[in-house]
């Protein structure tokens, strides 16, 4: 697996998929380790509830997240909630929606976190 700088990735998602802080860290948050409640969310990132709770919501309508259920959010796999993302902010940006090795890379770094947090 790649060694990648956590804060790079934070950085490449505000950029590329124009995520706010909370929301990139929420979604790391949820890659690396898996379902998460928004106290979960709140303890680990140090932000407030209704924040943890508003990242969360809104990555779910920028297809990133998943609610399965009133307390618990999940990631979809890193290509598809990067590709999603991406694909929604063209849409939003009436840009035309193509290949993008930046959004690709994303995934690719991501899933092995993702994989690993799902097999525990």
């Amino acid at each position: 697996m790649l060694s990648v700088d956590i804060t790079n990735i934070e950085k490449i998602l505000g950029s590329e998929l124009k995520l706010s802080a909370n929301e990139s860290r929420t979604f790391l948050l949820i890659v690396k380790n898996g379902k998460m409640t928004p106290r979960r969310i709140h303890d680990a990132l140090q932000i407030t509830l209704p924040d943890a709770r508003r990242a969360a919501d809104s990555l779910v309508n920028k297809g990133m997240l998943i609610e399965v259920s009133p307390t618990e959010y999940e990631s979809l796999h890193p290509r598809f909630a990067a590709s999603n993302r991406y694909k929604i902010l063209c849409e939003e940006e009436n840009i035309e929606f193509k290949k993008n090795i930046k959004i690709d890379n994303i995934g690719l770094i991501l899933e092995g976190h993702y994989e690993n947090a799902r097999t525990k």
